[in-house]
């Protein structure tokens, strides 16, 4: 494929075809969103990539000499589940054509940049039954500690540890939450009625999490705006969304780790105006987010590390839109910050929950 080694950079999914119409090479960035591995393509007729209905097989069939963009093609690669973009052909010197393909949502409205792949949300939903009985375990000898402890202070034999029982606690608490995603995973239900909450409490929470996984490696600072006025919200998913971009510090490799509260007045968030918004930054000291990452870092399974499910960030981003927020980053090597925006009720105003 000499003279091809530019496209293997690209993120856009690209494929070329020689006069015959029939697949002559294709970038990694094509075969990664097929699913499939790019060497797999060349021979192919293009129009057998077409999943669904014969838009590009006719034009195929009579084309012009110009550019086209075809809307909402459904792509896929024998075997595999569709894949839908808006797909953009030009022609090529000599014969044949470019494809490019712009990805787009299987439904409208549907935000494409958080629509995991159909054969990935199969494989995440067995994952999800798979864990409910190690969790059920989880449960239960947590359970079981909280008992034997309070059983012993019924008995005589000393108080217990209140750093016991918290964490004891805190295990609990952790174990239901992590059910409930499950749950969710494997059957979905409409999102839960935002209720009036502390902001405070929630990241003292994460902080104690990420206490219990960096130990003594990190220190974790607060620094906490006392007077913000109340947040409607999802306890539970901000919680996900706030450890999500904790860890993502800590796997950064960050030996300070900052929580930042203040309030915003006159924010744009989206297409909307809010007269007031949380802002919450997560500051750290660690490696930053690889510039080549950047464009992409919420995107699910991107990630920077070879271990890294590249899902963090992207369950970050949609809880904020969840509770219409926004999250962006500003990023350089020593110094990141993540910043979570969501509107407030002013004084007065009434929750929405």
């Amino acid at each position: 494929m000499e003279g091809f080694e530019v496209l293997d950079a690209l993120t856009t999914p690209v494929a070329w075809t020689g006069a015959d119409g029939c697949v002559a090479g294709a970038n990694p960035a094509f075969g990664r969103w097929l699913g499939v591995g790019a060497r797999r393509l060349p021979g192919l007729p293009l129009a057998a990539l077409e999943a669904d209905g014969t838009r590009l097989a006719d034009w195929l069939q009579a084309p012009g000499e110009d550019a086209v963009r075809l809307r909402r093609l459904a792509f896929a690669f024998p075997g595999q589940a569709p894949r839908f973009a808006d797909a953009s052909l030009s022609p090529r010197e000599g014969g044949g054509w470019w494809l490019e393909a712009h990805p787009v949502a299987e439904f409208p409205g549907e935000d494409p940049a958080l629509a995991l792949p159909g054969a990935v949300s199969a494989s995440l939903r067995g994952l999800a039954h798979e864990l409910r009985n190690p969790l059920a375990g989880l449960k239960g000898a947590a359970q079981l500690l909280a008992r034997r402890a309070a059983a012993r202070a019924a008995a005589g034999a000393g108080e217990a540890d209140d750093d016991s029982r918290e964490l004891t606690a805190l295990i609990q608490s952790e174990v239901e939450r992590l059910a409930g995603l499950l749950d969710r995973l494997l059957s979905p239900a409409p999102p839960r009625p935002h209720a009036p909450l502390n902001i405070h409490a929630v990241l003292e929470r994460v902080l104690r999490l990420a206490e219990s996984d960096a130990g003594w490696a990190v220190r974790l600072a607060r620094d906490y705006d006392p007077s913000l006025p109340g947040l409607d919200g999802d306890e539970d998913r901000l919680v996900q969304a706030a450890w999500n971009l904790v860890r993502n510090a800590i796997e950064a490799g960050a030996a300070n780790v900052t929580l930042r509260t203040r309030a915003e007045h006159g924010v744009r968030i989206g297409d909307a105006a809010h007269a007031l918004a949380l802002r919450l930054d997560v500051v750290d000291d660690g490696r930053g987010v690889p510039e080549e990452l950047a464009e992409q870092v919420f995107l699910p399974l991107v990630s920077g590390r070879a271990e890294g499910s590249g899902l963090g960030l992207a369950l970050a981003q949609q809880v904020a839109r969840e509770h219409r927020g926004s999250l962006a980053f500003r990023s350089r090597p020593g110094h990141t910050v993540f910043t979570l925006l969501l509107p407030l009720r002013e004084a007065g105003e009434a929750g929405d929950g």
